[in-house]
């Protein structure tokens, strides 16, 4: 009978982790291009220091942490005195989704832009691939999938939990960390479908 019952609770599992697959593989893919991006822009912060490209995603991840404090201990308990209840786990997540549509547009804007600087032949003195645009364009839209983040990945752990039986609870916990490691190598994969069947995605995204 607990077999079934632990059997029972992986079906009921499996549309919420296609769910995270499908609504955080272009999140995976956003922080992966936006390395790209970097890679264009300029990173000088003052005469001696430049931004390393791939240290970008850390301002998502202070992002994160800071928010996840902000909500726990501000933002949950005013919803709570609001409305006399704690937001469900599935309101965080979609509260958390709509962040990430926000910086997924806001990341548009500025490839953008950047794109017609390029096209203008704006580029560095020192660098004829690298637009004259500072690389602190992108730190908004990091941002924003901080915040986003805070609020559904905690979500989404706390749904898992509160599907599994009692027994199970340590196996929920890491099923969001699995499903985020697949949402990754799933978005390399659409990335390399993109770059094989169209020209959107050129090795030099400054023709794209």
């Amino acid at each position: 009978v607990q077999q079934v019952e632990y059997f029972k609770a992986v079906i009921r599992i499996i549309p919420l982790a296609l769910a995270i697959i499908f609504l955080s593989t272009p999140i995976a893919m956003q922080l992966s291009l936006t390395v790209l991006q970097g890679l264009v822009m300029d990173r000088r912060l003052g005469p001696n220091f430049k931004i390393p490209a791939g240290s970008l995603q850390v301002i998502t991840l202070l992002s994160t942490c800071l928010f996840i404090i902000v909500n726990d201990r501000f933002l949950y308990p005013f919803y709570q005195k609001l409305t006399g209840k704690f937001p469900t786990p599935l309101q965080r997540v979609g509260v958390g989704h709509v962040f990430n549509i926000v910086s997924m547009g806001l990341t548009a804007l500025v490839e953008a832009k950047r794109l017609k600087i390029v096209e203008k032949g704006q580029f560095l003195e020192s660098s004829s691939s690298v637009a004259d645009m500072s690389a602190l364009w992108l730190f908004p839209s990091l941002v924003i999938v901080g915040i986003g983040e805070a609020f559904h990945f905690p979500g989404n752990v706390a749904l898992c939990y509160q599907e599994f039986p009692e027994s199970m609870k340590s196996t929920a916990t890491s099923i969001t960390s699995v499903v985020i490691g697949i949402c990754f190598y799933t978005s390399s994969a659409i990335t390399d479908l993109i770059q094989r069947t169209t020209e959107w995605l050129p090795d030099d995204i400054n023709h794209g």
